[in-house]
Parts: structure tokens; C-alpha cells; sequence
């Protein structure tokens, strides 16, 4: 599976109101029940910031990629978010992240999401791609980021 399959327009949030690293895992857990992805949203919310207090999934160069596993969700999946403003999010280089990616996937999955979360990493250490991304104002051009 690669990004490109798992990232869906309607599972974009270009312009998050959060303030907080909890209100911005939050924000992006509500694209997933809206979707009917993830049917318990606290449920899942408390896996992806039980995963948080293990080390911030806030990577530094102003990226966040927040996952977790759960019952709760229905199929492997990537919100995409971004915040113009920045939000400390105690990411390992103690700065402001700009774009997150909340990666979902079932409890009982493989390590599927491991193979997407490194194909994530390995492009997010582009400049060009991070600068495509904080840059973007819409779904077409988040994806278009990933296929160059």
C-alpha cells in the first residue's frame, strides 16, 4: 500500500483551529468518526495520546505523525492536517508543527501502517516536499506533493 492510496481528499484538514497537541489529535479523530472510520471516538483518541506519552510523534522540521491501533477503527487510514499558525507539539526538535498525519488502523492489522509510516518519513525528509505541503491549498495539491 503506498501514501497515495491512503490519502483521501475528504480525509484532509487544511486549515486546523487546534491549539493543542491534544486538540489537534482530537481534530483530526473527528474526520474519522464523521467518516464512519473510527465508531468510538474517545476510544481512539486515548490510543493515539497513550502512544504520545511513549515518545512525541512530533518528528521535528515541523512534522507530527500521531498513530495509533484500536478496535475502534474500521480500516487502515491517514488524516492529513495542517496549520498555517504551528502548534507546539513537544516535537523532538522543540518546534512549532505546521503538517500532521494521523495514521488509524485496526487493532487485529498487520504491520501495515509501519511500512506507510516509513514510505511517510522517507518522503517528509525532502525540503521540497515539506515546503509543497506547508504551501498547499488544496487536496489536489497535498497528494501532488507525494507523486513527484
Amino acid at each position: 500500500m503506498k501514501i497515495t492510496d491512503m490519502l483521501k481528499k475528504d480525509l484532509m484538514l487544511l486549515e486546523l483551529k487546534a491549539g493543542s497537541k491534544e486538540e489537534v489529535v482530537g481534530e483530526l479523530v473527528d474526520a474519522l468518526v464523521k467518516k464512519g472510520i473510527v465508531s468510538n471516538r474517545e476510544g481512539f483518541v486515548n490510543a493515539v495520546m497513550e502512544r504520545e506519552k511513549m515518545s512525541s510523534t512530533g518528528i521535528g522540521m515541523g512534522i507530527a505523525i500521531p498513530h495509533g491501533r484500536s478496535n475502534a477503527v474500521s480500516k487502515p487510514s491517514i488524516v492529513f492536517g495542517k496549520s498555517t499558525k504551528g502548534i507546539d507539539y513537544q516535537s523532538l526538535d522543540g518546534e512549532p508543527a505546521y503538517i500532521f498525519f494521523l495514521i488509524a488502523v485496526p487493532e487485529d492489522s498487520n504491520n501495515e501502517h509501519l511500512k506507510v509510516l516509513s514510505q511517510l518519513s522517507r518522503k517528509l525528509m525532502h525540503e521540497d516536499v515539506r515546503e509543497k505541503l506547508i504551501a498547499s491549498t488544496n487536496e489536489a495539491e497535498v497528494i501532488s506533493a507525494f507523486q513527484e
